[in-house]
């Protein structure tokens, strides 16, 4: 049988299967004088099966005869077929090749053959002469052939990272066009912490939730993000799924190491990008808040929590006073303090600090509350004196008193819980003043002594008792005046009082 223009064609060359390796090694055992055949190969890997192909050319040496291949023996014993195209393949051996023509056949061996022959026993009918030659073929020095792989092992699988520490964001690629093999999964996670200061340091608390997802069948590649805490942080992104989260971080406690991507370790170096931890943030994760309350008798309550979302760590604050007065104490997380009393003495200026710095809302000074009691002014009145009396209630603050009838002034202090009293030698005047500077109070008060002083006025000697109608007339008057009295200290009072929140 004769075929010419003899191509390879087989199911696994539709399917893309790939040859390397080529090689053309061959020895021919015959003299070129005589009748003979001539065979040379090449040889090829097809990774899709890891077989060596060897297509073996048998050439005739006569141009005048064709020669009919009777026998053929290979070695490795595998068929050896001739090929052609839009038909069956067909044995070499029975093939006839034409006047000085050649004829392909294919064989394929194992991907671990070292060394094949093949044999050829070719006869020309038209003289009767025959010949045995063979071909041969080394296999040892070209690179091993196997099968070329489907899918990646999870162990050696080599990754790609996006990392965005600041903005919380992560992607993870698997490298190369095979997927992992089987069900095999690669898990990632990414992770936030609250962290006590821009740089690594412990403790370190997880924020939010840790967000995980894995590689495995038709998943290559991943989008990861979480959030990040407005304070001092940590984010990392981690070889492995949530079981790795390590909460909290502690001093000589448990680290990622080389488990976050971009290390110089195993597993982390088997993705390539950035490195995928970050730190930073510009304030510490405390809520530290300070509020005052003034009290009648001068002090200032500060009251302190570290209570909010961000309240992970203890704060120190540190209360100031004047004239040198201050006090430290530490708010756990999610606490507060309301026993800090700044004294009377140094209560104008208050200032409520943390790392050596004054907090937001921070500064206060001591302001009369509004429900606090006033001083109460009461008088005595006869013919010849004028006592005014100032009466401090008690838990209160000492305040200054300035007393004035006429051209003459007395000043008191009058301290919580007591009273102080002037008395003026009385004269003409009808009225007096009690002024109280420190609250903004002035006072009038009217000179109104019970009985008859012989013309309405003091400063003269008492003339004889009054009696009868206008007795009462003038008792009548004395307690209209003392009412007036009354009424003129209580407007008074309203109109110069003034409160500061």
């Amino acid at each position: 049988m004769i075929r010419t223009k003899l191509s390879l064609r087989r199911p696994l060359a539709v399917l893309g299967a790939a040859f390397i390796g080529l090689t053309g090694a061959v020895a021919v055992a015959a003299p070129a004088s005589a009748h003979h055949t001539t065979i040379t190969a090449t040889a090829a890997c097809d990774q899709l099966s890891g077989e060596r192909v060897i297509t073996w050319k048998v050439e005739n040496s006569e141009g005048d005869k064709a020669a009919t291949l009777k026998t053929v023996t290979a070695d490795p014993k595998t068929p050896v077929n001739v090929l052609t195209e839009g038909a069956d393949s067909v044995p070499l051996e029975g093939v006839v090749v034409p006047k000085s023509g050649t004829v392909e056949a294919v064989q394929r061996v194992p991907g671990d053959t070292a060394t094949a022959k093949l044999t050829v026993y070719a006869m020309w009918k038209k003289n009767g002469h025959d010949r045995t030659n063979e071909g041969t073929i080394n296999l040892a020095t070209d690179a091993p052939c196997s099968p070329a792989p489907k899918c990646v092992d999870a162990s050696k699988a080599t990754y790609s990272h996006t990392f965005d520490g600041p903005k919380g964001t992560a992607t993870v690629k698997l490298e190369g066009d095979l997927p992992l093999c089987g069900e095999e999964k690669q898990s990632f996670t990414l992770v936030s912490y609250f962290a006590p200061r821009p740089q690594f340091a412990t403790p370190q608390y997880v924020y939010g939730t840790p967000d995980s997802d894995w590689i495995g069948g038709t998943q290559t590649e991943i989008d990861l993000k979480v959030e990040i805490p407005d304070c001092h942080t940590q984010v990392d992104l981690v070889w492995g799924g949530t079981d790795e989260v390590i909460d909290p971080l502690v001093e000589d406690g448990k680290r990622y190491g080389d488990k976050k991507l971009g290390s110089k370790g195993t597993p982390g170096n088997r993705s390539t990008g950035p490195q995928g931890w970050y730190n930073g943030g510009d304030k510490s994760c405390t809520t530290p808040v300070a509020t005052f309350a003034s009290s009648c008798d001068g002090t200032v309550t500060v009251s302190l929590s570290n209570d909010g979302k961000i309240s992970k760590y203890p704060v120190e604050f540190e209360v100031r006073g004047e004239n040198g007065w201050s006090k430290k104490v530490t708010v756990e997380p999610g606490k507060a303090d309301n026993g800090i009393v700044v004294p009377a003495a140094d209560a104008g200026k208050v200032e409520v600090l943390v790392d050596g710095k004054v907090i937001e809302n921070g500064t206060y000074a001591w302001a009369r509350p509004e429900d606090c009691p006033l001083p109460t002014v009461t008088t005595e009145a006869d013919c010849k004196t004028f006592t005014l009396v100032v009466t401090n209630p008690k838990d209160g603050l000492p305040v200054e008193a300035e007393f004035t009838y006429g051209k003459q002034t007395e000043t008191r202090t009058v301290a919580p819980g007591t009273s102080e009293k002037v008395t003026f030698k009385a004269g003409k005047e009808e009225t007096a003043t009690v002024a109280l500077p420190e609250l903004d109070l002035e006072m009038q008060v009217v000179y109104a002594p019970e009985g008859d002083c012989g013309g309405g006025g003091g400063g003269e000697e008492p003339g004889l008792p009054v009696t009868g109608a206008a007795a009462g007339g003038i008792a009548a008057g004395a307690v209209a005046l003392l009412a007036l009295g009354a009424v003129l200290f209580v407007m008074a009072r309203r109109r110069r009082l003034h409160f500061t929140a």
